[in-house]
């Protein structure tokens, strides 16, 4: 959940408006469920959202579309993605 509400705080967005064809929305996305998951297990992850993005590979951000839109397909109707 946390992920969702650092979505909304970075972009101004609701998760559901989250352009899929936006690079900026998904590293943005993907830097807010990193983070969220290190505050859940408290690990440090003291690095911004610049530094994040120029942490990735495309591959890795490929990688990562995919697993999500598996996910999502897998998912019961009506049942969010989890982040």
């Amino acid at each position: 959940m946390g992920a969702m509400l650092r979505f909304k705080e970075q972009t101004g967005k609701e998760i559901t408006e989250l352009d899929a064809a936006s690079f900026n929305d998904q590293v943005t996305f993907l830097w807010c469920c990193v983070k969220s998951a290190c505050a859940r297990e408290k690990i440090p992850f003291d690095l911004s959202l610049m530094e994040f993005a120029d942490s990735i590979e495309p591959e890795e951000m490929a990688a990562w579309n995919q697993a999500a839109e598996a996910d999502a397909a897998q998912a019961p109707e009506g049942d969010a993605p989890k982040a």
